[in-house]
């Protein structure tokens, strides 16, 4: 990786995290004081209205991001072209947000059981269209989407913690999460004069460009019926709303995970891209592989670590009641690995290759067998049901990927590099498993040990197998 990638790398996983950071920073509190019911009504109101965000944004994002990637230069006539991009697809993008925004008013907050979180999540709404992080991603600037929002979710924290003191206080709880998007996406636009100048309206075409954002938004939509549609499901068919607060809670702790590893494939959209249209496919396949071995060294300490800490881990972080989410992160924890293979093979390759046939042929795949799995398991396993759906369907995207893919990356070289990290991970369970036995009654001192001996144990094994990765890693440490 260049210099520049590996610090857009950095800032947008900080970004990434920056985002989740807010609930997750909260979440020991306000799980013991609203309890698992509240934070499911919450969860579950929130995918209703993930729906909206997602008709309402119609895959504009992600073909933003690319369409500004293509335009990167800072002459006069390259500002000029991505000025006419960005308020084409700026405008289109309020258009149809405005529309959706309508729709859920009518259909959800005029007349409903949540009519209040409804409405204050109106406000998630209205934040989504005003963002354009996506334009500062494609022109690879990702230190701006960072810092701006270091304060807004910093003030939203201590107003979590100032505001929610009781059960009854949910709402408050929502509003001060809607309110830090809404902020954080308004501040991005003081950056934009540097980047735009002014254009005459009367050229903009805006509709040029909702036929190939649908085509992207086709997989997304179908990425959200097992990634949203699974609380949806568990609201309706689950034995009780504590089910969805506990598969909830559990998802926000593999989200966190997941930033470390995603976070890559924001940052190598762009990046390859622009390598693409300058056709350059030795530097796509040299990016490929370290894509594939940093995944493969991130999500194996993750998925297994994960798993060995569990027992400990969910007392500490939720305090009493929650105990079923121990099993729900050991079943969850392998997509962790098929996500973060699955972000390479599709948002690093399928999409700024223009392959997005085989892009969406995968993520509908996984849809179809996530859908049809909650509607068999989830009435008689509840949240383990929606979890073990989850991860079949993860693993049916990916395996779809690596097919649809067969013939331009070397699948089976793809994979056997994984084998150092592999052995590292299974050494560094071992080692996590035994220091759970200790025995210590306080969880939070044994969760610290299996932390401290599971990451020397991995780091150690790495070292002593000379892996090239880790070398170049620490290598560009010293250089800083």
């Amino acid at each position: 990786m260049s210099k520049s990638v590996t610090k857009n790398y950095f800032y947008n996983m900080f970004y990434q995290v920056l985002i989740l950071i807010t609930p997750l920073i909260t979440t020991p509190y306000v799980s013991r004081v609203l309890g698992a019911t509240a934070l499911g009504q919450y969860a579950y109101t929130q995918s209703v209205v993930t729906y909206f965000i997602l008709i309402g944004t119609v895959g504009i994002a992600m073909y933003g991001e690319r369409e500004t990637a293509y335009i990167q230069g800072y002459g006069e006539d390259s500002i000029r072209k991505r000025s006419v991009i960005f308020w084409e697809i700026n405008l289109l993008r309020f258009i149809t947000v405005l529309t959706a925004l309508a729709v859920f008013y009518f259909s959800f907050v005029s007349n409903s059981r949540y009519r209040m979180l409804y409405a204050i999540q109106m406000i998630d709404i209205v934040a989504n269209m005003f963002d354009i992080s996506w334009f500062f991603q494609g022109m690879e600037e990702f230190k701006k989407t960072v810092f701006r929002n270091m304060l807004v979710k910093l003030v939203c924290v201590i107003s979590i913690f100032l505001f929610v003191r009781t059960e009854a206080q949910l709402n408050i709880y929502v509003l001060c999460y809607s309110l830090s998007l809404l902020l954080g996406n308004l501040s991005l636009w003081l950056y934009l004069p540097r980047y735009i100048s002014g254009i005459s309206f009367r050229e903009l075409k805006l509709f040029r460009h909702l036929k190939p954002a649908f085509i992207l938004f086709i997989p997304q939509i179908a990425t959200q019926i097992y990634t949203v549609l699974d609380k949806t499901m568990l609201g309706k068919l689950a034995t009780d709303m504590s089910q969805v607060g506990y598969y909830e809670q559990s998802q926000k702790i593999v989200k966190l995970l997941l930033t470390v590893i995603t976070s890559l494939g924001v940052v190598m959209l762009p990046r390859m891209a622009h390598i693409y249209a300058q056709k350059d496919m030795k530097q796509i396949n040299e990016y490929m592989d370290k894509s594939f071995r940093y995944t493969y060294m991130i999500a194996f300490p993750l998925m297994l670590g994960l798993i060995s800490v569990s027992e400990r881990f969910v007392p500490v972080f939720y305090g009493t009641g929650y105990e079923p989410i121990k099993s729900i992160l050991v079943y969850i924890s392998p997509i962790i690995l098929f996500i973060g293979l699955s972000n390479v093979l599709g948002t690093q390759y399928q999409i700024p290759t223009h392959k997005q046939r085989d892009y969406t042929l995968s993520v509908v795949s996984g849809a179809v067998v996530n859908f049809l799995l909650n509607l068999l398991l989830i009435p008689e396993l509840n949240a383990d049901g929606a979890v073990i759906a989850t991860v079949v369907a993860e693993f049916v995207v990916l395996f779809v990927h690596f097919y649809c893919v067969r013939k331009d990356i070397g699948v089976k070289n793809s994979l056997i590099c994984s084998k150092n990290y592999l052995l590292a991970g299974i050494l560094m369970f071992a080692a996590s498993v035994a220091v759970s036995f200790l025995p210590v009654d306080n969880n939070l001192v044994v969760l610290c040990l299996q932390v401290a001996a599971g990451g020397i144990v991995y780091l150690g094994t790495l070292l002593l197998l000379k892996d090239k990765l880790l070398l170049l890693l620490l290598d560009k440490v010293r250089k800083v």
